[in-house]
């Protein structure tokens, strides 16, 4: 019975309640801020180069961004897009990436808004705090809201996902290379013991390692492929777009399932909007909010737009997709659309990149619960100390389960929160226009942008961070 109530209740938030109020706030973002996705996206390449904190021992928006597509690239990228073209044509990757690209202002706008109302670390002063738990608290003035959106974010990311992230890369190098899930568990356990007790700057630190490496080795492998089947990509294109409207007869449900699949699996992947991001977008150390605000939205441009179209170009211009056909997907398809491309070292390349994904995406959930938990207690050393043994174990506990129950329940935990998330930013949506203009005003001065907190008085930020960074900011300018 409550498996029955899971799975209704799932149904009710993801098929009748996020598939259209997504999509929607996104559009309505995108217009009330004049497409700043596409307005910004070039201005991004100078901030990251703006940003280093070497010496200063800050957490620069590069590290920021490497941490949160650590998150957002993961199986969505190889299972996901198999499983959306499985269920509904190759016409899913279309509305994948229209959701991509509307996404983008969504995730700027929650990111702007977790920046804006960012506190200090309690355990280390020159680490951020900030998320939904924080800007629901603080601007709306709902203590009880941040209460339970940590609660979600905990559960959600802390406990369910990364046990379920060890379950999945156990028996993926079980089944690929014959290794005991066990033996796999460990060493998996001690790599990412030894990151989550360095706190979050070594977390941000392997993520500044790891995620370069596994996106540029799977957009490597993607051009390969292109490059090997060059003359029929744009045929490909011209077919994605063609089915995105006129869907094949063997896809069941027609042009609706096609964009429900296309949407559902796009917001699975770049999590725009769900409430996640948000909270390692706080940390990064720069000027002004719309700075962050534009990195995390080229984050979800290289999820969905690039690494999401990668695996999407390999499974059909492989041949092994088969309109219909039933018994081969996520992982498998695209596994085997490797495989027919390259060989058996396609098969290997993928649970590798399975390990490399999975790995990342879980120091960035544990991220994630232990900001929630830090909004409940600050610099209670014991309690992190137990709550970081409490995550360990739970890597160890995964490898051995059927986790299907616990994924659905996270499932359901995590619309929750996004329901709440897009709400919550929906009414903060005034003050990130104004962000958005101050940050063009400056920029028609001939300036750098630098947050002018005393505009920002009736929204209840916290004036004394903001004055500590700008100040260092000036101090560094004068110094020059």
């Amino acid at each position: 019975m409550l498996a029955e109530i899971n799975s209704f209740l799932n149904d009710l938030i993801w098929g009748n309640i996020l598939i259209y109020l997504l999509p929607a706030l996104g559009v309505f973002f995108t217009l009330s801020s004049r497409f700043v996705q596409f307005r910004y996206f070039f201005k991004m390449f100078n901030i990251l180069r703006d940003t280093s904190h070497k010496k200063d021992g800050h957490i620069s928006s590069f590290q920021a961004l490497m941490l949160s597509i650590a998150g957002r690239v993961g199986g969505g990228n190889i299972a996901g897009v198999a499983v959306a073209i499985t269920l509904g044509g190759p016409g899913a990757v279309f509305w994948m990436w229209i959701i991509g690209l509307i996404g983008m202002s969504t995730s700027f706008f929650e990111c702007s808004l977790a920046q804006l109302y960012k506190e200090k670390d309690g355990q280390d002063s020159g680490v951020y705090r900030g998320g939904p738990a924080y800007y629901a608290t603080k601007a709306l003035g709902q203590k009880w809201l941040g209460f339970i959106i940590s609660i979600l974010l905990m559960i959600t990311f802390g406990f369910a996902f990364n046990a379920t992230q060890s379950f999945i890369i156990t028996t993926s190098f079980e089944s690929t290379f014959d290794i005991p899930t066990w033996i796999t568990a460990v060493v998996l356990t001690i790599i990412f013991a030894s990151a989550v007790f360095g706190g979050i700057k070594r977390i941000t630190k392997f993520s500044e390692v790891i995620v370069p490496v596994m996106a540029m080795g799977y957009l490597l492998i993607a051009l390969v492929v292109i490059g090997l089947n060059f003359e029929k990509i744009p045929e490909l294109i011209s077919m994605i777009v063609n089915e995105a409207f006129n869907p094949s007869s063997a896809i069941g449900g027609g042009i609706g399932a096609v964009i429900l699949q296309g949407a559902k699996r796009g917001m699975f992947s770049n999590e725009a909007g769900l409430g996640s991001a948000p909270n390692v977008a706080a940390v990064a150390y720069v000027a002004h909010p719309v700075q962050q605000g534009i990195v995390q939205s080229f984050s979800v441009f290289i999820d969905t737009i690039i690494l999401c179209s990668c695996t999407a170009f390999i499974i059909l211009l492989s041949g092994v997709y088969v309109p219909g056909a039933q018994g081969v997907e996520g992982v498998l398809l695209t596994q085997n659309a490797l495989i027919e491309h390259i060989g058996p070292f396609g098969g290997y390349f993928v649970t590798i990149a399975l390990f490399l994904f999975g790995l990342s995406s879980m120091l960035y959930n544990y991220y994630l619960a232990e900001n929630s938990l830090n909004f409940f207690s600050k610099a209670n050393m014991p309690l992190f100390t137990a709550f970081k043994l409490l995550c360990i174990s739970l890597i160890i506990w995964g490898s051995f389960q059927d986790l299907g129950s616990i994924f659905a329940f996270a499932d359901l935990s995590m619309g929750l929160l996004a329901v709440i998330n897009l709400v919550v930013i929906a009414l903060l949506y005034k003050p990130v226009l104004q962000l958005i203009k101050g940050y063009d005003r400056q920029l028609a001065e001939g300036k750098k942008p630098v947050l002018r907190y005393n505009d920002y008085n009736e929204y209840k930020i916290d004036k004394k961070v903001w004055k500590e960074i700008v100040d260092n900011i000036n101090d560094k300018k004068s110094k020059k």
